[in-house]
């Protein structure tokens, strides 16, 4: 036996002993293994919740270098180890079918994003009294978003309908032709909902303008009516004066009633008496004698003679020669030509048809009444003579007063309207040669 050889490997020599010696030594390795590896176990099963759990895991791993076990983790990591850890670093990944926004949620998100466009507004156009507005322009607005608007036309009774639309808040303006536009206060309309829209009244406000025709008569009787309007101071008539160089021809009904109204007047009475006195005063027709008696035939006389005269000659010829018996004011123009429109007029006066004539009306009619006046005259003073003279003084008479007609009566009648005032000097020209 060798003194230097250790008394364990000398037992070893014998194979018993050598064969008990290792199977000790692979007992405690085994055993050591299993120890570890239970301790690994526990850390990946049980880790603590820090952010530094994925290197502690991964530190077990790498701390064994050898063994199937080891190398098989990260490619294929047990259910438990996956599960754990997947559910300490991160939320479930949603699944691959669901769409942002229309997951239903407790504040009903989705439930309005499927209601949008389910609501409808319906209403009536009318006007003041009720009646549909036919064709009437409805627009549909939405305060405050730009583009967010739709418009249609009122049917036959004045209904529409606006159908598809989303919730919100709304406002109709209404237009149609010969109405006022109509704006409505806002109104709020929901989903699902079909609103009524608010009362809708259309007013009137497009001027509707009537043209009146009138005929020619009737502009001259309103002509004639205004001149029976004209007296002297506001007292005397001055009927027979026409301030309206163009006015209307008067009809044959007019020129009588025209004379019949001047004959009645209150101021003719005055006037006759007037001219009675003075020829009572002058001993005119000495055969009606003095006196009151004197006076009173004198009177009759010339009332009988403005009768005859106005009758005649403002009525009865001017009718059948279709003349006009009235003064045209000229008003314009210097003193020669209105002095001769004036005198004139005496003689010459206007046709029906509105061109110059010889005055057959005044001249035959003041004939006429002198030969009528033999029928009432004192025998010393009827005949031809008496004839011709009263057509003479009368004829004189006339112009005279159209003198006065053209230069003094205007001023002095306020019931004259300001239009009326004559030829006007921009287009005057001379009635006369």
């Amino acid at each position: 036996m060798n003194s230097s050889i250790p008394p364990i490997l000398l037992v070893a020599r014998t194979s018993p002993l050598r064969l008990f010696l290792f199977g000790s030594l692979a007992l405690c390795i085994s055993a050591n293994a299993q120890s570890a590896f239970n301790n690994q176990q526990t850390s990946i099963d049980a880790p603590e919740h820090h952010p530094q759990h994925q290197e502690d895991v991964t530190l077990h791993r790498s701390s064994f270098s050898t063994g199937r076990l080891v190398d098989e983790l990260p490619d294929a990591p047990r259910p438990g180890i996956q599960a754990s850890t997947a559910g300490t670093q991160q939320s479930p990944t949603p699944a691959s079918g669901s769409i942002s926004g229309t997951t239903p949620n407790p504040n009903g998100g989705a439930a309005k994003g499927q209601a949008e466009g389910t609501a409808q507004i319906a209403g009536v156009v009318s006007d003041s009294q009720g009646n549909g507005v036919s064709g009437a322009e409805v627009t549909l607005t939405s305060p405050g978003k730009l583009g967010r608007q739709r418009a249609t036309a009122a049917a036959s009774d004045g209904s529409f309908t606006f159908t598809e639309l989303p919730a919100g808040k709304f406002r109709l303006v209404v237009t149609a032709a010969g109405f006022g536009t109509y704006t409505s206060p806002e109104f709020f309309v929901k989903s699902g909902e079909t609103a009524q829209a608010p009362k809708i009244a259309l007013n009137v406000t497009t001027a509707s303008s009537v043209t009146v025709f009138a005929t020619a008569d009737q502009v001259a009787e309103a002509q004639v009516e205004e001149q029976e309007k004209q007296r002297v101071f506001g007292v005397f008539q001055n009927f027979y004066t026409s301030y309206i160089w163009k006015a209307d021809p008067m009809s044959s009904k007019q020129k009588y009633k025209l004379a019949f109204h001047t004959l009645v007047d209150p101021t003719t009475f005055v006037v006759l008496a007037g001219v009675a006195g003075a020829e009572h005063y002058n001993g005119t027709y000495p055969g009606y004698g003095p006196g009151i008696e004197g006076y009173g035939k004198r009177y009759g006389a010339a009332l009988a003679d403005s009768v005859s005269g106005r009758i005649i000659g403002s009525a009865v010829l001017p009718s059948l020669f279709h003349q006009d018996p009235r003064y045209f004011y000229q008003g314009s123009g210097g003193i020669r030509s209105r002095t001769w429109h004036a005198l004139s007029s005496a003689v010459i006066t206007r046709g029906d048809s509105g061109k110059l004539q010889p005055n057959y009306s005044h001249l035959l009619g003041n004939l006429a009444a002198g030969g009528i006046a033999n029928a009432y005259r004192p025998e010393s003073s009827r005949g031809l003579g008496l004839t011709f003279q009263t057509l003479g003084v009368t004829t004189g008479a006339n112009a005279i007063a159209n003198l006065f007609r053209e230069f003094v009566l205007r001023s002095l009648e306020p019931s004259v309207p300001g239009f009326a005032n004559g030829k006007k000097a921009s287009t005057s020209t001379s009635s006369h040669p």
